[in-house]
Order: C-alpha cells, then structure tokens, then sequence
C-alpha cells in the first residue's frame, strides 16, 4: 500500500505555480517599448514644423499624424510573419529580434534630418517589431492555469499604461535640450544639429536594458523549443552566483558550481509543463519520474511522455470562433484608438466665434479650448487611473464574470460612451471639467476590462500552443490596421463635422462601429482549448486506470522483491 501511494503521488500532475518571476522579466522588456513608442508624442509636431515643409499648422499636424501612422501600417504587414517565425524558432528570439529593431529605429529617428528619414525610421519599426502578438503568446503558454489567467493578463496592459506616462515625460523633457537645458548641452554641439536625438538616445538605452535582461533571464516557452539549450539563461544563472549571499566569497562554494545547481532567478520554481508534440499536435504532459526512480512499468507515465494517446492533428487554425474573436478585437482597436486621438483635439478646439443655431438633437458646434498642460494634466490622470484600474478591477471582475461574459458586456455598454461625449460641451460651464474627467474615467475603465479579456479568449481559442503565435499575430496585424486607419477616418469626419455644424459627428459614426461590434462581440464563443485537454487529462478515468494499474504492478514487483 505505501509503495501504491508513492506510486501515485510520483504520477499525479499538480497544477504549477503562478509564473510570476517570467512575467516580470516580462514586463521589464516591455517597458522599453511603449517609452520608445510614446515619447515622440511631445515634440512630434515641432520637429515636422522644424522640417520646414510649409507654415500652415493643418498641413504640419497631417504629416506629424503620417509620421505616428507609419509604425502601425508597417507593423499591419508584418505581425502575422513573427507569429509564424515564433511558431517555427520560438518566441524569445522573436522578441529580442522585435526588440533590437525599436533599438535601431529609434536612433535613425533621432537623426532624422527631413520628413523622409523620419518616415523609413518609423516604418522601419514597424517592420521589425511584431512583438504585440508574440507577448500575448507568450503570456499564454506561460499561464497553464484558468485561475492565474486575470492576474497574469493584467500585467501587459499594467506595463503599456507606465510606459505612457513615462514616455510622454522623457520626450518633451529632453527634446531640445541646447534650448531647454543650456546649462549641459551646449550650442553648436551634437544635440544642437539633431535637437530630437537626446530622447530617442535614452529610448534606445532602454531598448538595451531590456534585450539584455530578456537575453540573460527570459526563458522560453514554445512547446518544442524550450526543450532546447538555452546559453543565455545559462549566463545569466552564472552571473547571478556572484550576487551577495548566492556565491562561493560567503559559503566557500565555487560560483559556477552554485550556478549550475541554482534556479534562474533565486528561488525555486516549478518548470513550465512540457507538452506531447507530433506533427501539429500538443499537450499538457504529466510530472517527471523523482531522480532515481527505477525502471518499472511507470516509464510509460513518467519522464514528461504522460499516457500513451494518438495526438489530435491541427487541420484547421482559423476557426469561426478564431475569426471572431480576432474581428472584435480589430473593431475594439479602431474605435478607442479613435477616442484616444479625438479626445486632445475635441479638447482643444476653440468654440466657434460665429456659432450656427443649435438643433438639438444632432446640431450643435463647440469645444473646450483647453491648453496644452492642463490637456496633458487630464492625458496624465488618464494613464494614472488605467494603472490603477487594470491592477484592482479587472482581476476581481473577471473571476466573477468570466472573459467570455465580461467582454460581451463591454461590447453592449460602449456606444453609449461615444454617443454621450459630445454631448458634454453643452452643459453647464461649473460641471464641464468635471464631465471630462468623467470620460476619462470611463473609458479607460471599459478598455481596461475589455483588452485583457479579449486577449484571454484569443489564448483559449487556440487548439494548441504551437499555433499560438500565428493567432496571436494575425490578431495584432487586424488590431495595427484599425489603429491606423482610425484617428485618420475619425479625423475627416471631425473636420467635416465642424464646418457643417455637427461637432459630434465622429463620435456618432464611431458610435455605430461599436453597434457593429456588439454583433460580431455576441457571436463569439469560447472554444474547447489546451487547457480544457489538460483539465480532462488530469480528471481522465482513462488517466487513473494507468496510475492505478501502474501503481498495483510497481507493488508487486516490491513485494516480491522483499
């Protein structure tokens, strides 16, 4: 009887730990990215003005918003290329890949001396960096468990929120810092012939810190590659023996000893579960044999191969519900992307010296006329409380709610927010700011709420984590395109709208988008995925006969052993 239940306790699989030292490694090759992406957000209309194109400030604000678009098309066209690249070598040479080329884009920017290099430089991000896809990937195939799910895909959007309020700050600090910072930085110097480059330099330094840190402690996570040696992570383990407390200076051991026995980052954590792989198949494998084990008839159940089973090929990746999960989350793409560059400009427009009548429902014509620090006063409260909403909100909602529920409610509840917001300019002058705030907070708590859970049904759909990073890519190419395309519809209807009187227009047309969004978010389903397999692996009556009758074999041969 005790060898049975040292039998069964070797061969039952546990569930892992939450990956929490991955996903902060994570994140802080992340951080990098957003803080590159966002600090051009300050200077970017100077620097086209400083171009010196033309003095008329509407052409200057159309080519600084063809500057901003050129990331998103050109990564448009290459998302669904690094899905499958990380599909076929793995997702961490993806994003160190991704990573480098923010690096070199940056730096190009920053010396861009006319419109055209400024362009290729932002284009040329693009085109190397499909790292929205592959995090979200890896994200996935780090978190094996339902329950870690709402934590864990809280992290990203936590890190994306940072970089937006650390970005923003760097670049309109050290852009211009002969001129801001003449104390340092002297005239005709290096940053006095490129007045944008000090910002792009720390960007880029950034850049560095993160590829570093992903080289040494990022481990990977695709099925079949993390089999595979890893000399980096390996480094990055030897390096860590040197620290205070973990080296052979305090106990005598040799360092490279100690980094041999050491984990990867101090403490003892459990290895991500391996997976059955052949052809397109994989699953959840089952606890290896404890170190030692003789060969007995649990060899078959040990040793990641879990019970002998014909693998389920992969005929098919982009099923329906594949498909429209990716269409909701283009369409959610478009219409906040459209919030966040309408909202400054709604802001700053001056009301009309010459108001036509108002007819209300529709007709009406206004805005705020706010100026720039106290717009970025209210960008700054907006980044601040999507911190705070994506930490404490949505984790606790989605445990409640679910993905799949919580995110159609999400799709029901947002044309209200689109057809509401114009409206806000004609209340009275004490509630106005107010009312703007009000927005703010709004908004940023349905995005918080509604990107995750997206993000968590995209994960589940797949049929197994080797095609992972093609949804995942094809899923951020939709979401790059509507982006793009979104402040540049939303930006012609604003125009028209103001000159035939009808300010809420925009918001209106996008108010109908997310109509159309309720729709595709109503026919989405949450289909049988890996971690289903995995659950009925675990709760298999197939699964306990091999453990018992295993198990009852290994007792025999004890006893007639003794």
């Amino acid at each position: 009887m005790r060898s049975s239940r040292r039998a069964r306790a070797m061969v039952t699989p546990e569930r892992p730990p939450y990956p929490g030292r991955q996903l902060l490694i994570l994140a802080l090759c992340r951080i990098c990215e957003p803080i590159a992406f966002m600090s051009i957000f300050p200077y970017i209309f100077h620097m086209v003005k400083d171009f010196n194109l033309t003095d008329d400030e509407s052409q200057i604000s159309f080519y600084a918003g063809m500057v901003t678009s050129a990331f998103t098309f050109a990564e448009f066209s290459t998302s669904v290329f690094w899905g499958r690249l990380s599909d076929k070598i793995g997702r961490k040479p993806v994003l160190l890949m991704g990573m480098a080329g923010t690096g070199l884009s940056v730096l190009i920017f920053g010396f861009a001396p006319n419109l055209q290099v400024a362009l290729s430089a932002r284009a040329l991000g693009g085109f190397l960096n499909g790292n929205i896809g592959v995090l979200q990937t890896t994200v996935g195939e780090l978190v094996t468990v339902r329950e870690h799910q709402p934590r864990a895909y809280a992290v990203m959007p936590l890190v994306w929120c940072i970089g937006s309020i650390v970005g923003p700050m760097i670049g309109g600090i050290l852009a211009k810092p002969v001129e801001n910072l003449p104390s340092i930085f002297a005239p005709g110097s290096l940053w006095d012939r490129f007045p944008y480059l000090l910002p792009n330099v720390f960007s880029a330094f950034c850049v560095f810190f993160g590829v570093i840190i992903g080289l040494l402690f990022l481990e990977e996570t695709h099925a079949e590659k993390k089999q595979h040696r890893d000399r980096g992570v390996e480094l990055g383990n030897y390096l860590l023996s040197y620290l205070p407390g973990r080296g052979g200076k305090v106990d005598g051991r040799s360092p490279a000893k100690d980094a041999e026995e050491q984990p990867l980052l101090f403490e003892t954590e459990e290895s991500l579960p391996g997976y059955l792989t052949n052809g397109g198949s994989a699953g959840p494998s089952t606890a290896s044999c404890a170190p030692g084990q003789g060969p007995t008839d649990l060899e078959e159940v040990c040793v990641g191969q879990g019970p002998k089973q014909e693998p389920r090929p992969v005929t098919k990746i982009f099923t329906k519900p594949v498909v429209t999960i990716i269409a909701s989350y283009g369409i959610l793409a478009f219409h906040t992307m459209v919030f966040d560059s309408l909202l400054p400009v709604f802001l700053s427009t001056n009301a009309p010296e010459h108001p036509a009548p108002i007819s209300l429902p529709f007709k009406f014509a206004g805005g705020f006329g706010l100026d720039t620090q106290t717009i970025g006063a209210i960008l700054a409260v907006q980044g601040l409380y999507s911190m705070a909403s994506t930490h404490f909100l949505f984790p606790r909602i989605t445990e409640r709610l679910g993905p799949l529920r919580l995110f159609k409610l999400m799709s029901v509840l947002y044309p209200l927010l689109y057809f509401f917001t114009p409206y806000i300019v004609l209340l009275p002058e004490s509630l106005r700011m107010a009312s703007v705030y009000m927005i703010v907070v709004w908004k940023c708590t349905f995005s918080t709420l509604a990107y995750p859970s997206n993000a968590i049904l995209i994960t589940n759909s797949a049929p197994t984590t080797l095609t992972l990073g093609t949804i995942n890519g094809a899923a951020a190419s939709t979401a790059s395109l509507c982006r793009a395309l979104g402040p540049i519809i939303s930006g012609l209807l604003y125009s028209l709208g103001l000159e035939s009187g009808y300010s809420g227009l925009s918001w209106w047309v996008t108010g109908l988008v997310t109509i159309g969004g309720i729709y595709i978010g109503m026919e989405i389903t949450e289909p049988r995925g890996r971690m289903d397999e995995k659950d009925d692996i675990e709760a298999s009556p197939d699964s306990q006969v091999i453990w018992d009758d295993a198990a009852t074999r290994t007792n025999e041969r004890q006893a007639e052993q003794d």
